[in-house]
């Protein structure tokens, strides 16, 4: 299983996302989009031109802002 978490740093639905990932020992790549062009980018062709974090890639497949009962569904 592939992970990307867009987010920032200052998110709280971020670090949610992350802390529950990492207490599960699940790898992931997390891209911050803070000053980073092209996760905006990424982002906002994603989200139809909105900048939505965290949006959650798992094998290729788009996750806008899960809930962590969303997450744990995605991952069991």
């Amino acid at each position: 299983m592939t992970i990307k978490i867009y987010g920032a740093d200052w998110c709280s639905d971020c670090i949610v996302a992350k802390n529950f990932l990492s207490s599960n020992q699940i790898q992931f790549d997390y891209i911050d989009i803070t000053d980073n062009d092209i996760a905006i980018k990424t982002i906002e062709k994603i989200n139809n031109g909105k900048r939505i974090i965290p949006t959650i890639l798992v094998d290729d497949k788009i996750y806008v802002n899960p809930g962590i009962s969303e997450l744990m569904k995605i991952i069991s």
